[in-house]
C-alpha cells in the first residue's frame, strides 16, 4: 500500500472534532483531546464564534496529523512504511519534510536522536515498576536500529525489513507549529496559545502587550509544583521523565534511551524546558539536552536560549 493511499485526504472523521469552549478573564479557552494529550487553545478574544472556529480548526489539524502519522493506527502513513518489508513506499511532500527533519535531528545529535529506536519500546516499559529487560532482549533489537540505513528521497522512503519508524518524538511539536500557522492565517491579529500537553506555541504578542503565563511542572516538588514563566511569542517545549521511568534497586531509569546501547541515558535531568522561536526547535533542543545526560546544562548554555533544568 502506498503511504499516501493509507489516508489520502489526511482528514480525521468529523465525529472526533468535539471541542469545549469556556470564557475566561481576557480570553477564551478551547479544549479537546488529541495525540494522547489534553490540548488547549487560549485565544485573546471575547468573540465566541471566532474562538470556536479557531478551536475547531486546531482540533481538525491535530486529528489529521495524528491520523496520518500515528504508529498505533493501521491505516497511517507510518504503519504503511513499517509494514513495507523493505520495499520503497511513495510519500507526499509533508511526509518528506517531516522525515527530513528527523534526519536533521539524527545528524545534529550524532546519531542519538534516532526515530528507528522506538522499537526498543517492545522491551522497555516505563511504568514506574522495577522490571528491566534482559540484555539478550535488548541485543536482539539493536540490530534493527539505525536511521542511516533508511533510504529517503523526495518521493519515496525505503525501510529495511524488520525496522520501524516512530515519529512520536517530533510529531506533537510539529502538530503544534502546524496549528499555530493555520490559526495565524485565519486570525492574524489575534494572539493564540497552542498548548498540546505542555508543547506550546504563541502565535503573536497580545494586543495589550501583556505576556501569557505558562506553568512548567517541577518534578522535584511532590504536590503539583509549578514554575510560572512569561511568554510573549514563540515556542516552549519540555522533555522529562516525570511520568515515564523505572526504579530498580534504588536507581531511576529515564525513558530517554541511548540507541547505541539500548539502555536509558546516564544521569539525565528530571526535566528540561526550552524556549525558542518555534515549538519544533524548542522540542528538539530539549530532547538533545536530555540526551547529553550529565552534560545537559553545558549543552543548553552553549545554545544561548532561555531554559529551565530540574535534577
Amino acid at each position: 500500500m502506498a503511504a499516501n493511499q493509507a489516508n489520502p485526504a489526511g482528514a480525521a472523521p468529523k465525529a472526533e472534532l468535539a471541542v469545549t469552549l469556556q470564557a475566561r478573564e481576557g480570553f477564551m479557552l478551547g479544549t479537546f483531546d488529541a495525540m494522547a494529550s489534553p490540548c488547549e487553545i487560549l485565544i485573546e478574544t471575547d468573540d465566541k464564534q471566532l474562538a470556536r472556529q479557531i478551536t475547531q480548526l486546531a482540533c481538525s489539524e491535530a486529528k489529521r496529523i495524528e491520523h496520518k502519522y500515528s504508529r498505533y493506527r493501521a491505516d497511517s502513513v507510518i504503519s504503511a512504511i513499517n509494514s513495507s518489508h523493505g520495499k520503497p513506499i511513495p510519500i507526499d511532500d509533508e511526509t518528506f519534510r517531516l522525515l527530513s527533519f528527523a534526519n536533521t535531528c539524527y545528524q545534529l545529535s550524532e546519531g542519538m536522536f534516532d526515530i528507528t529506536s522506538g522499537i526498543l519500546g517492545k522491551v522497555w516499559r516505563f511504568n514506574g515498576s522495577d522490571q528491566l529487560p534482559s540484555q539478550s532482549d535488548i541485543d536482539a533489537l539493536l540490530s534493527l536500529i539505525g536511521w542511516q540505513r533508511v533510504a529517503l528521497t523526495a518521493n519515496t522512503v525505503t525501510l529495511p525489513a524488520g525496522m520501524q519508524l516512530d515519529v512520536g518524538g517530533i510529531g506533537k511539536e510539529y502538530a503544534v507549529d502546524r496549528v499555530a500557522t493555520l490559526v495565524s492565517e485565519q486570525a492574524p491579529e489575534v494572539s493564540v496559545v497552542v498548548n498540546f500537553g505542555g508543547d506550546i506555541q504563541v502565535t503573536r504578542r497580545r494586543l495589550n502587550d501583556q505576556p501569557w503565563y505558562i506553568g512548567i511542572e517541577n518534578p522535584l516538588k511532590t504536590e503539583q509544583g509549578e514554575t510560572l514563566v512569561k511568554i510573549f511569542q514563540g515556542g516552549l517545549a519540555t522533555s522529562g521523565d516525570a511520568r515515564r521511568y523505572l526504579l530498580h534497586e534504588g536507581k531511576r531509569y529515564s525513558h530517554i534511551l541511548n540507541p547505541e546501547t539500548g539502555f536509558p541515558v546516564e544521569e539525565p535531568p528530571r526535566s528540561v524546558t526550552v524556549a525558542a522561536d518555534s515549538c519544533t526547535q524548542a522540542g528538539l533542543l530539549a530532547t538533545l539536552a536530555m540526551l547529553q545526560g550529565a552534560g545537559a546544562e553545558d549543552f543548553l548554555a552553549s545554545q544561548g536560549l532561555t531554559h529551565w533544568v530540574y535534577r
